[in-house]
């Protein structure tokens, strides 16, 4: 063999008790499972890694990740492999970067720069979602990527280029060339489609128009990933919203970040999972996945109403520098609440700027609105609105607003799965996007027990495998990939915080992707095994 991982704790990603065993790679996959008591004799290999004391797992599979231009710019992309992610869904929220053309590609890269970065040091060479996946496959001289790579469509990129900005009803033209641009890329390898539902323009598409979507993606195996229409007052009819909208279209249902954030949802993550229940209990496949932490990020752009952001970013820009219109947006989210968490007026001691993308703005970063605010001598709208003509729409915010008894009752569930939304970019990005799989087993496994080791691990591999389709990952099992991970129980823990969110975790020495040590001894090697992982057919 090529490697024998001798004496592991095994965790198999099924949820059931661990075993002790030998484990066995050879070119690339699990070859043989030898377990404490097994007769005959323990695989030998040209290379041995003694993991007494060590949990051997499936490499973490993230299912909301920003990571579609991060992984082309950076060979090294520790941010993930250091936490042992093997694989990231990307294509989130309704906005990427395929399918495209030269106009829609310049509109979203100018919509999500806090996203991703302006994209101004990546070659944008493709335009099709097969394209795009290429890229990933012959990234950094043809080596490949740091991690592997799941796609999802995103809807709101297709209206875009099928429709513009326009916050009105798809023509019946417009409605099929979408579905056109959908099928593409779900034969070209996508595993289903986003939304992203409070930002434009996907959110100017009705249920039905998403109906009609989602029926193509279902006809191709794929699944549906809404960021839903909102977070606050309105959040549970939003969920059933997207419940419905399957049901009717047949389509496998993933909830991006099922959090239940802001005042008015405190305690009520259980009329959440009643409402998923019933509907797991009618036959409904639902599946959903959180960050263990409790305030979100975004971009400072998507809490404006959905009407102030019609047209595009320019229009945007022409609107915030227009005295009478920038005041009309200050009522709507000072009094009504933006689009995503409508009911619930914006709270700027709660808007803390987490990154700029304009050189000489950093003074924000790290303070709320209200702060820097206070600081100059005015009223919070003024600076946001300052801000966010000064840094063109870039600026990435963090929102004071979860609960703790909600995340902690939504990671229980048994269709939950892991994902970080890590946006990478920013001075001060969310701790989640270099701390998420560890978190999970430090301190909601270790120190606080809401969840088994065993069952945790199935929630981060075997369960999004399953919803993925991955016919040979998610699981330690022979003839299956050698995407694993070896992590100390005893000390595993997320090194990133909110005042140092870039640090790397502790307890993960060990990270491989198709046999290969991306990290090795805690540290990144130089190995690049990720690809594009495809739909299966």
């Amino acid at each position: 063999m090529d490697l024998v991982i001798r004496d592991a704790r095994v965790i198999d990603g099924t949820g059931g008790a661990s075993y002790r065993a030998d484990v066995a790679v050879h070119e690339g996959r699990i070859t043989t499972i030898h377990r404490e008591g097994d007769a005959g004799p323990r695989p030998t290999g040209t290379r041995t890694v003694a993991a007494q004391g060590l949990a051997l797992a499936p490499g973490f599979i993230d299912m909301h990740a920003h990571s579609d231009l991060a992984l082309l710019r950076d060979p090294d992309h520790s941010a993930k492999a250091a936490q042992g992610v093997t694989l990231e869904v990307i294509g989130q929220d309704g906005l990427s970067y395929a399918p495209v053309d030269d106009r829609t590609l310049a509109q979203v890269r100018q919509a999500i720069t806090g996203w991703n970065g302006d994209g101004s040091d990546i070659d944008f060479d493709w335009r099709t979602v097969g394209e795009y996946l290429d890229r990933l496959d012959r990234s950094h001289g043809g080596h490949g990527t740091a991690v592997n790579a799941a796609y999802l469509i995103p809807q709101g990129t297709v209206r875009m280029y099928a429709v513009g900005w326009d916050d009105r009803p798809a023509t019946p033209a417009e409605v099929e060339r979408m579905k056109q641009l959908v099928a593409e890329g779900m034969e070209q390898g996508a595993v289903g489609m986003s939304s992203g539902l409070t930002y434009t323009p996907g959110m100017y598409a009705d249920d039905s128009e998403l109906t009609e979507l989602c029926k193509v993606v279902a006809q191709f195996n794929g699944y549906y990933c809404p960021h839903h229409r909102s977070y606050g007052a309105g959040a549970l009819q939003a969920y059933e919203e997207m419940v419905n909208l399957t049901r009717t279209a047949n389509c496998p249902l993933h909830l991006a970040h099922a959090t239940m954030n802001f005042g008015v949802n405190k305690g009520k993550a259980p009329d959440l999972l009643a409402l998923l229940d019933n509907a797991l209990a009618n036959g409904a496949d639902i599946t959903l996945d959180t960050y263990p932490y409790t305030p979100g990020c975004t971009t400072l752009v998507a809490m404006l109403p959905s009407w102030a952001s019609e047209g595009g970013p320019d229009a945007i820009l022409a609107r915030l520098q227009d005295d009478a219109t920038a005041e009309k947006i200050r009522h709507h989210m000072e009094v009504i609440g933006a689009d995503g968490c409508h009911g619930v007026p914006i709270e700027w001691d709660k808007i803390e700027i987490s990154g700029v993308s304009v050189p000489g703005l950093e003074s924000f970063v790290g303070k709320t609105v209200a702060e820097s605010a206070a600081e100059r001598g005015e009223e919070p709208w003024i600076t946001a609105r300052r801000l966010l003509v000064n840094d063109k729409l870039g600026s990435t915010i963090l929102q004071h607003v979860g609960h703790e008894e909600n995340v902690q009752a939504i990671m229980r569930h048994p269709v939950h799965t892991g994902g970080s939304d890590g946006i990478l970019q920013g001075f001060k990005p969310h701790p989640r996007a270099y701390g998420t799989f560890p978190q999970y087993l430090g301190r909601y496994v270790r120190e606080l027990g809401v969840l088994t080791l065993e069952d945790c691990v199935a929630h981060l591999t075997g369960r999004p495998a399953a919803r993925l389709r991955l016919p040979d990952r998610g699981l330690v099992r022979e003839g299956y990939r050698a995407d694993l991970v070896l992590f100390d129980p005893q000390t595993v823990a997320a090194g990133s915080t909110f005042d140092a969110p870039r640090t790397l975790p502790t307890g993960i020495p060990h990270v491989l992707i198709d046999g290969k040590f991306v990290m090795q001894d805690g540290r990144r090697t130089d190995v690049l095994a990720g690809r594009s992982v495809r739909r299966t057919p």
